[in-house]
């Protein structure tokens, strides 16, 4: 077939949730277009521990960003997740729904039936938790939630130690209250990795009104009379154009889908004209508002003998292979607080990831013995960065530039964490487990100027990009590409379901929030919204 109802673009966090929801109606049907190949049998992608491992492969779309200017020129390195699953299959499974304030954020500013209390029965049914079903939680959806099955002493010292500082402790991120400290759920089922794929396409696949295409690069949608027909796509190699009876969805992500836009003439018109590129809608806002969680890791010494650095031994494959327990079925960052800074937000600007183990240069370095690491998330970032084209050709990669701390308020709150993260690690709790601190390191001290060289020096961030075709007003500072049924200014039958569409990234991990916009499309199209 080369005509759908839908066409869905994109396998990841928010296309496969919308794809399998879509399908559950026999009447339509479904097609889902994925750049990369299978996931399975990929061990690296089932084992929860090796997700950094796939990092520069095949499975990875590789970006690296512009040189950064408030980051002595640095570029940064940006995974994606480049199979059926997306970013579901490459990132660190930690289960973060965001703050109650997000979403009521998120309807304040205009994104109509988005506040909190709309959205979290689309939480709840979109989950299975291994706690089962209760006010904040779902006991009978597509995506496995569960307690780390086998999570290391140290973990639970990194929770213990946080708490002893003043972070308080949560039962729950996603409850009640996301402040505090706490071990993390997981997006994993009986400790192996559990992707949007395995939850809403893997077990439908069969359905004769859905189909998955694998290996299809889509270049552009086509647009006739201000309307969205379909697609064009690269097919196995073949260039080929399918027709969407009803509604083109992008999902392709905060790099691609804005990419699409621009490529299909639907973005600022100063710079397609610098590609060759027909403008059919002039908005400023596709590619603008890039955000993300800049993050910097604060690594001490260990001598503690369970450490995840023995996670690679042959004896613990051999125990995930035949148990699922074990090192393997750490997803790494175990332990977790959320806090505010002193920067005045209306939810925790930080965030905590920590496990015994080295981690640095996205896993990428080594250490001579044992390590035991704190993330600083700054889930209360600021700044606004932009995707751009390269050129008008759609093989080619989007020019990203994040802009992390252009906003002097984020650097501020980054300092911030990683006094705390320093805190921490000298605290009773980890007296045993924490020797001497690797980065920032004795080159930077305690005085302000030192460790903002040293977050220019060392910073990443936290592999959440999003709102880069966000959910906003159609003119004005507040203005977008999306209206609050996500559906794009100026284009008929086009919408948007992947963290895009954001009106401002959440605080926190961005897997659920994204995974809930693919539910709420699901809806707002089976409405005929």
């Amino acid at each position: 077939m080369s005509e759908y109802d839908y066409v869905v673009v994109g396998s990841g966090s928010g296309g496969a949730v919308l794809a399998g929801r879509l399908s559950e109606d026999p009447g339509v049907s479904v097609l889902v277009l994925e750049a990369g190949g299978r996931s399975r049998p990929h061990l690296n992608v089932q084992i929860p521990a090796a997700f950094a491992k796939q990092f520069h492969t095949a499975l990875d779309w590789d970006y690296e960003s512009e040189p950064e200017p408030h980051l002595d020129g640095r570029r940064i390195y940006q995974p994606r997740g480049r199979m059926l699953g997306g970013t579901s299959g490459m990132n660190a499974m930690i289960y973060i729904r965001g703050n109650r304030a997000d979403y009521d954020g998120w309807a304040k500013a205009g994104a109509t039936g988005w506040s909190y209390d709309e959205v979290l029965p689309l939480f709840r049914r979109m989950e299975t938790n291994s706690r089962g079903a209760s006010e904040f939680h779902g006991a009978s959806g597509p995506q496995y939630v569960e307690d780390a099955p086998d999570p290391r002493e140290g973990s639970r010292r990194l929770v213990e130690a946080m708490v002893e500082v003043g972070l308080g402790r949560t039962d729950d991120f996603n409850g009640a209250q996301q402040e505090g400290a706490s071990l993390y759920q997981r997006f994993t089922h009986r400790g192996s990795r559990w992707t949007t794929y395995d939850g809403y396409l893997a077990p439908h696949r069969k359905r004769p009104n859905l189909t998955i295409r694998p290996r299809a690069l889509v270049h552009r949608v086509t647009i006739e009379n201000g309307r969205a027909t379909g697609v064009l796509a690269k097919v196995d190699g073949t260039l080929q154009t399918i027709r969407a009876r009803r509604e083109v969805i992008l999902a392709a992500g905060a790099y691609n889908t804005p990419q699409l836009l621009m490529l299909s003439g639907i973005g600022p018109a100063d710079h397609l004209a610098e590609h060759g590129i027909t403008t059919l809608v002039d908005n400023p806002h596709v590619g603008a508002h890039l955000m993300d969680h800049p993050m910097y890791l604060v690594n001490w010494d260990s001598s503690h003998p369970d450490n995840l650095a023995s996670a690679e031994k042959p004896a613990e494959l051999v125990r995930y292979l035949l148990r699922h327990r074990g090192m393997l079925t750490s997803n790494i960052g175990e332990a977790g607080a959320f806090f505010h800074s002193s920067v005045a937000d209306d939810a925790p600007a930080l965030q905590l990831i920590g496990a015994p183990v080295y981690f640095w240069q996205h896993g990428a370095a080594t250490y001579h013995g044992k390590a035991i690491a704190i993330g600083v998330s700054l889930v209360g970032a600021r700044s606004e960065g932009t995707v751009r084209l390269a050129s008008a050709d759609p093989e080619r990669k989007v020019r990203i530039r994040n802009d992390y701390f252009a906003h002097p308020d984020d650097l501020t709150s980054m300092v911030e964490g990683i006094e705390r993260a320093r805190e921490v690690l000298a605290a009773p709790a980890l007296k045993d487990f924490a020797n001497h601190e690797i980065h920032p390191g004795p080159r930077f001290g305690s005085a302000r100027a030192d460790l903002e060289q040293a977050v220019r020096e060392g910073v990443e961030h936290t592999y959440h990009p999003s709102c880069t075709a966000r959910m906003g007003t159609e003119s004005g500072a507040a203005g977008g590409v999306l209206d609050a049924a996500l559906r794009v200014y100026g284009v008929a039958g086009l919408r948007v379901a992947d963290a895009s569409a954001m009106p401002r990234v959440t605080h926190g991990n961005t897997h659920a929030p994204t995974m809930l916009i693919g539910e709420k499309a699901a809806d707002l199209l089976t409405a005929g919204s």
